[in-house]
This record gives C-alpha cells, sequence and structure tokens, in this order.
C-alpha cells in the first residue's frame, strides 16, 4: 500500500505553468532502482528557473523540480547502496526530467549517486550542491592546466553568487591571491570574509572587448560567458586559463583568436550534470578535505520547503548571495 509525501509540483497549463506545494501519492515516484528519504535540497538558478516557469527547464509534466538532493536510503535493488546509507545526488537530469529534490522522497538510479563523504553532514552537501560542485571542478581544471598559486591573480566573476562564492573560499584555501568581480558594490566585506584579496566592480570587465588586452590574470573562473567572458581571456596572461561554467550573462562570446595564437591562453568548459562517476567521487572527496566549512556555514541560508516560491523568484533576479538549503524534513 503507498503512502503520500509532501513535494513541490510543477504543471504545465495551456495558460503557461501551474506550481504548488502538496501532498502527492508515491505512485508518482519514477522509474529507479534506489529510494530514498531527502532530509535536505538547495536553491540553484535552475531550480528558480523551474519553479517561476521562466524557462523551459521542466522537460516533463508533472515535475517535481530541485537538482540536487541529499538524504537516507530506505529500499535499493542495487549492490552499490544498502537501506541507511547517506547519500548525494547532483544532476543527471533529475529536477528537470526526472522528479527531484523540492519532496520528502525520491527515487532514483543508483549510478546517479554519490555517497555521503565522510565527515560532511548533509546539510552541508546541499550547501555545496551543483553550485559548489561545480566550483570544484572548475578549481580542479584550473590545477590540471598548471595555474600554481604563485603565478598571480585568480579571478572569480560572478563572485557573491553561489559557484562564485565557493570557488573564491576553495582557491584562497589554496593560496592563490583571489580577485573577486561582483555587480554588487555591497558585498566587499563578505567575499573579502571569504578570502578574496581585491574585489573589482563589475563594470570592469563590461566594456567593449578588445583582441587583447593588458594582461592581468594568470587564471579565472567565470560564470557569465558574454562581454564578460572575452574581457577576461582578453586579459589572461601567456598561459593561463579560464575555467568557463555559466552563462549568466549571456550564451555569446564576442571574443578574437588573438589571445588564443598570440598569448596561448585556454578556455576550458565545465560541466556538471553528466560529469563522470570517478571525477564526481574525486571532487566530492576534495570537498570534504579542502573547502573551509567555517566560510561554507557563512556563506549559507536555511529555508523552508514552503519558502522555495520566494527563494526562487528571488534567485532569478539575483537577489541571493551565496547559498541556500532547503530543509526538507
Amino acid at each position: 500500500m503507498s503512502g503520500t509525501f509532501r513535494a513541490i509540483v510543477a504543471e504545465k497549463t495551456d495558460g503557461g505553468q501551474t506550481v504548488e506545494l502538496r501532498e502527492v501519492d508515491e505512485s508518482i515516484l519514477m522509474e529507479g532502482d534506489v529510494d530514498v528519504d531527502i532530509s535536505h535540497s538547495t536553491v540553484n538558478y535552475k531550480d528558480g528557473l523551474a519553479v517561476t516557469g521562466k524557462a523551459p527547464i521542466a522537460r516533463i509534466s508533472p515535475l517535481i523540480p530541485g537538482i540536487d538532493f541529499a538524504g537516507t536510503v530506505t529500499a535499493s535493488r542495487n549492490g552499490a547502496f544498502k537501506p541507511g546509507d547517506a547519500v548525494v545526488l547532483t544532476g543527471w537530469g533529475v529536477g528537470e526530467a526526472h522528479h527531484g529534490g523540492f519532496a520528502q522522497k525520491a527515487r532514483v538510479k543508483a549510478d546517479w549517486l554519490a555517497p555521503l563523504p565522510e565527515g560532511m553532514a548533509p546539510d552541508q552537501a546541499m550547501a555545496i550542491g551543483t553550485a559548489g560542485f561545480t566550483a570544484m571542478l572548475c578549481v580542479m581544471a584550473l590545477a590540471e592546466q598548471g595555474v600554481a598559486p604563485g603565478d598571480g591573480e585568480v579571478l572569480v566573476t560572478g563572485a557573491s553568487g553561489g559557484v562564485g562564492s565557493v570557488a573564491l573560499a576553495l582557491l584562497a584555501g589554496r593560496g592563490y591571491a583571489v580577485t573577486a568581480a561582483t555587480g554588487k558594490t555591497g558585498e566587499t566585506d563578505y567575499l573579502k570574509s571569504l578570502g578574496a584579496a581585491e574585489v573589482i566592480g563589475r563594470a570592469e570587465l563590461s566594456a567593449r572587448p578588445r583582441p587583447l588586452g593588458k594582461a592581468r590574470w594568470a587564471g579565472a573562473v567565470d560564470v557569465a560567458g558574454s562581454v564578460t567572458l572575452a574581457n577576461v581571456i582578453s586579459q589572461l596572461k601567456p598561459g593561463a586559463a579560464v575555467a568557463a561554467c555559466g552563462l549568466a550573462q549571456g550564451m555569446d562570446l564576442p571574443s578574437s583568436v588573438a589571445p588564443f595564437i598570440l598569448r596561448g591562453v585556454k578556455l576550458i568548459g565545465v560541466e556538471s550534470v553528466y560529469c563522470p562517476r570517478a571525477r564526481r567521487m574525486k571532487a566530492w572527496q576534495t570537498l570534504a578535505k579542502e573547502l573551509d566549512m567555517t566560510k561554507l556555514a557563512a556563506m549559507t541560508r536555511h529555508i523552508r520547503l514552503e519558502d522555495v516560491f520566494g527563494a526562487a523568484e528571488d534567485i532569478t533576479r539575483g537577489k541571493i548571495r551565496g547559498r541556500l538549503v532547503v530543509d526538507i524534513a
């Protein structure tokens, strides 16, 4: 006999979309070999778009949004997990084409889950979430391209957002001299508390890009794309690299080949949704070891499932600083 649980459900209508928090029957759960009681989720920009309906994130209807969750396995038909295991999930189309984390229960494929790292609490995993996981992948990419702490300034754009805040804390923890770029002029103290050596305004990267600008950055993490990323590329030092993981400003890239053929710079794309399992595990283990949990707590705010609607609207308007954890239980 199936039971019920609370979930935020988005459904497409002739007029657009309806979204509400309601009791749903367990029969709504989709195909998968692991059942999870969800304790925590988080609100990412993509979640904001899904809940508000401002972009066609939902690929099924009805859909339980929420691209991340952490919780405890209650049933498993796969030998990789057993009841009682603490797990975390980010990506894999959950919250888009498969019911996600804004609910008390989930049923997913075992391959999509990762064990919760030893010493990390479920709410900390969701304070990290897709945003922090992506930030870790960016930091790993820069290190793999040979960007070292002694090479000079490393730039983080969108630094007060989720990806930017975690990237900033991780880079500072590794000893990089980090410059934080932000459009929020009142966030200087916050960004310096995370380890920024310098804070600059977004406007410094908003002018029409030159083929080659003054070489300044030894490396960069960019969440903006468009004109901002083009300016970053033009200002990279010879041999430097930028890890690009977002399009907050736009999908275009008005750049030129000059920095690539005259300075040998590298543009590294970072994709987190379908990240291979071995690299995914390495990223989570590195986060557990390197991320300052005091800094993580300082950038995190906890909300209830009922608060997700307002948070979704705020994050799409750029009003959220740092990370939001949804306390499901």
